[in-house]
């Protein structure tokens, strides 16, 4: 699939309520002066570490690093110095593993500094991970597909769930499960998504047709092309889905779908990615969902039952 970048903007929702219980962990800008009995691993002690003995965050979920802000971070390190330091953690043979903070210690390397300003900290694999996630989000340096990998990785390698991921991060859990799922999309529209050709609200709604390739492959190709936004992506995908048969006669009544309606069965769409279609008469009728492999049929049994 030929995807081409355009000039939409990503989609991303404000984070609130992000590092709860991390002020321990994250230093704020300044920093208490050590006392001469504080060991290396007190908690507030900051001293200045070689940069060259400091090994990268194998747990950084972030991919892309905006080479225009690393450039404008290098020169104010340059001029100013690093004014927050970072979050190191002991690795093996006397070196340190970054916990928080890669641009200001990348800055600090381009910039030709020796030592940069860091604090160090006795840190779990799982807080490390934790820490990075949040620190990302924070500063909305994550994309949607990022953000979905650092999730997924959450709960692959901790063992964490949904809920205890929403918990830590500050999100509700079906943000987390929508998040997740963008993972399913083929590759080049994960790409996509992480160049911002597409928006967060365009892959939701392509999900829809994870199990129709032949649609999502037109589907996604329109969309690109015609910059089409997430509403008209709706209508679009509502009419593959749904292509009105050959032979309907022209003088076939056409049902009006309330507005209200319509728009639940948008919504019941968005958080289920699949189908849906809601016939109502008079606030009486039915709510039929139209999945396209087991793994839908799964996923709308787990959705209903966690409700």
């Amino acid at each position: 699939m030929n995807l081409k970048r355009s000039n939409e903007a990503m989609i991303n929702d404000k984070r609130k309520g992000l590092g709860r219980g991390l002020d321990s962990l994250l230093p704020g800008r300044s920093a208490p002066t050590p006392s001469p009995e504080s060991s290396p691993l007190s908690a507030g002690n900051q001293q200045e570490v070689p940069v060259d003995l400091i090994d990268p965050n194998p747990y950084q979920t972030r991919r892309r690093i905006d080479e225009v802000a690393l450039s404008e971070l290098t020169e104010s390190v340059r001029v100013s110095g690093v004014l927050q330091p970072v979050v190191l953690r002991p690795g093996q043979h006397g070196r340190f593993q970054l916990v928080a903070g890669e641009r200001r210690w990348l800055a600090s390397k381009r910039a030709g500094k020796a030592a940069v300003p860091a604090v160090i900290r006795q840190i779990s694999n799982e807080q490390a991970m934790e820490i990075t996630i949040i620190e990302n989000l924070q500063r909305e340096d994550l994309n949607p597909v990022e953000q979905a990998r650092a999730f997924e990785r959450l709960s692959r390698e901790f063992g964490l769930t949904q809920e205890q991921i929403a918990a830590r991060t500050g999100k509700d859990r079906a943000s987390i499960a929508n998040f997740i799922r963008l993972l399913k999309l083929p590759e080049a529209l994960q790409e996509a998504l992480e160049l911002g050709t597409i928006s967060f609200g365009h892959g939701k709604v392509l999900l829809s047709l994870v199990g129709f390739p032949e649609h999502l492959e037109r589907a996604a190709r329109e969309v690109i092309q015609k910059q089409l936004s997430v509403r008209q992506t709706e209508e679009l995908i509502s009419k593959l889905l749904n292509p009105e048969p050959a032979d309907q006669k022209p003088e076939q009544p056409v049902q009006l779908l309330d507005p209200n309606v319509r728009e639940a069965q948008r919504s019941l769409e968005r958080a289920l990615g699949v189908k849906v279609e809601i016939q109502d008469r008079k606030g009486k009728g039915k709510i039929v969902l139209k999945y396209g492999s087991l793994e839908d049929f799964d996923r709308i049994l787990d959705a209903l039952a966690a409700r």
